[in-house]
C-alpha cells in the first residue's frame, strides 16, 4: 500500500528547512516523521546569488530529513518568498460562450486568464491566483457561477507573481539535489495554512512574517488573501544595529536580540535601556512600512483579528507591545495547534512555511508515482528545458 507522504521545502534567506509528513487514515493533521535544516548560503533577500553554495544548503537539509524520516525525498512542494514576490490585483472578463448564455467552467477560466494577461508579466511568472469577486452582467455573484445565465463575466483577481529568473534558479537547484518540484506556493499562503484560523481570515487579519532579510505582510478578508507585499528589511537588520551599537560580534548581538542578556556588555549608563532603544528603533522602521501599506489598501486600524507575527523576528522581545502602540491593532505571536500538547521545535514559527506546504497538500498524494500535476506544464522554455538537462 502506497504511503501518503508529503514533503515541504522552504529555502529561506537564513535557513533551509525540510519537513516530511505522513497522512494517516482518519487523521486530520499529518504525522511529522522527519525534519531537516541547514544554514542557507548563497541567497540574499530571497534571491539565489551563488547557486553552488545554495545547492550545498539544500542538500544538507534534505539529507538530514531523509535520515530522520527514512524516506528518500524525490519530489516536494516548495515555497517562494523575497522582494520579487508580489500580490497584484487585476481585473478580467469573458463573454459567455454558450448560445443559451449558461456560464461554464471554461468561461470562468477565460475570465481568470484574461485578468492574468492584463498584468505586465515581464520577467515574472504567475504562481497562483485568488478570485476575490465575480460579476455577471454587472451584478455581483456570490457562490457557484456554473449554471447561471448571462452575457459578460467579470472577475477581480489577486494574482501572485514571482521573478521567473529566481524561480528557475530555485527549481534548478532542487533538480540538482535530486528533487522534482511538484508545485510552487507563495510562502505567506503556506504559512497561513498553519497559523491562521478560518474565523481570523474571514473577519480580517494581517499575517506578518519577519524573516532574516525580508518582512512580508499578508492581509486576509472574507476568507481570501486581499493583499500581499514584501519589504527589504528583516530581523538581521536588528542584529546588525545591536552589533554596531555595542561594538560586539554578530553572534552575541543575535543573542541579545532574542532576549539572552548574559552577553550584554558592561557600559557606562544603562546598557539594557540602550539595547531596548536600538531594537525599538528598527522595529519602528518595520512597523512604519506596515502601517503605510495598511493605509494604502484602506485597512489601517480596521482589521478585527489584528496582526499575527511569525518568522524568526517574531521572537524579538516586546514586539507585541510596540506593535499595539504603533499600529493600533490587536497583536499576537503566531502559534499552531496541529501538535496538540506535544513539545517540538516545529512550534517555532520559523517552521510554519514548510509545515504549511504539507498541510495544504492534504488531499494530494505527493509521493505516489504519477499522482501529481506538474506546475511547469504552463512554463514554456527555460525552466522546463533546464530541468530536463539536469535530471538523470
Amino acid at each position: 500500500m502506497m504511503r501518503n507522504i508529503s514533503i515541504g521545502i522552504d529555502v529561506g534567506s537564513a535557513m533551509t528547512r525540510v519537513v516530511v509528513g505522513e497522512f494517516l487514515k482518519g487523521e486530520k493533521n499529518p504525522k511529522i516523521i522527519g525534519v531537516g535544516e541547514s544554514e542557507t548560503r548563497g541567497m540574499r533577500h530571497g534571491y539565489i546569488v551563488d547557486p553552488s553554495l545554495a545547492l550545498i544548503s539544500v542538500q544538507s537539509a534534505i539529507k538530514m530529513a531523509e535520515s530522520s524520516s527514512l524516506v528518500k525525498i524525490k519530489r516536494a512542494f516548495i515555497s517562494v518568498s523575497g522582494t520579487s514576490l508580489r500580490g497584484e490585483m487585476s481585473y478580467g472578463s469573458a463573454i459567455v460562450s454558450k448560445a443559451d448564455g449558461e456560464v461554464t467552467t471554461l468561461d470562468v477560466n477565460k475570465a481568470l486568464e484574461d485578468s492574468e494577461n492584463n498584468l505586465n508579466l515581464n520577467n515574472k511568472k504567475v504562481i497562483e491566483s485568488f478570485p476575490i469577486s465575480f460579476r455577471l452582467d454587472n451584478k455581483e455573484v456570490l457562490g457557484r457561477l456554473e449554471g447561471m445565465h448571462g452575457t459578460k463575466l467579470e472577475v477581480k483577481n489577486l494574482v501572485m507573481t514571482y521573478s521567473i529568473q529566481h524561480l528557475e534558479d530555485l527549481v534548478e537547484i532542487l533538480a540538482q539535489a535530486g528533487v522534482e518540484t511538484i508545485d510552487v506556493v507563495s510562502a505567506p499562503i503556506a504559512g497561513a495554512e498553519v497559523v491562521l484560523s478560518e474565523k481570523q481570515k474571514i473577519v480580517g487579519v494581517a499575517l506578518v512574517n519577519i524573516g532574516s532579510e525580508t518582512t512580508t505582510i499578508s492581509i486576509f478578508e472574507n476568507g481570501l488573501p486581499l493583499s500581499i507585499h514584501s519589504f527589504s528589511i528583516g530581523s538581521s537588520d536588528i542584529t546588525n544595529d545591536i552589533a554596531l551599537g555595542f561594538k560586539i560580534p554578530l553572534n552575541k548581538a543575535e543573542s541579545l536580540k532574542r532576549g539572552i542578556l548574559e552577553d550584554l556588555p558592561a557600559q557606562a549608563g544603562n546598557p539594557k535601556k540602550k539595547l531596548d532603544e536600538i531594537i525599538e528603533a528598527r522595529l519602528s522602521d518595520i512597523f512604519e512600512l506596515l502601517e503605510n501599506h495598511l493605509k494604502k489598501i484602506k485597512r489601517s486600524e480596521l482589521l478585527p483579528a489584528g496582526i499575527v507575527f511569525v518568522g524568526g523576528g517574531a521572537n524579538t522581545p516586546n514586539i507585541e507591545e510596540l506593535s499595539k502602540s504603533i499600529l493600533k491593532l490587536p497583536t499576537s505571536i503566531g502559534t499552531t495547534g496541529i501538535f496538540g500538547n506535544t513539545k517540538t521545535k516545529l512550534r517555532d514559527s520559523s517552521w510554519f512555511v514548510a509545515l504549511g506546504l504539507i498541510i495544504g497538500s492534504k488531499d494530494f498524494n505527493a509521493y505516489a508515482e504519477g499522482s501529481f500535476t506538474n506546475l511547469f506544464k504552463e512554463i514554456k522554455g527555460a525552466i522546463k528545458s533546464s530541468i530536463k538537462q539536469l535530471m538523470p
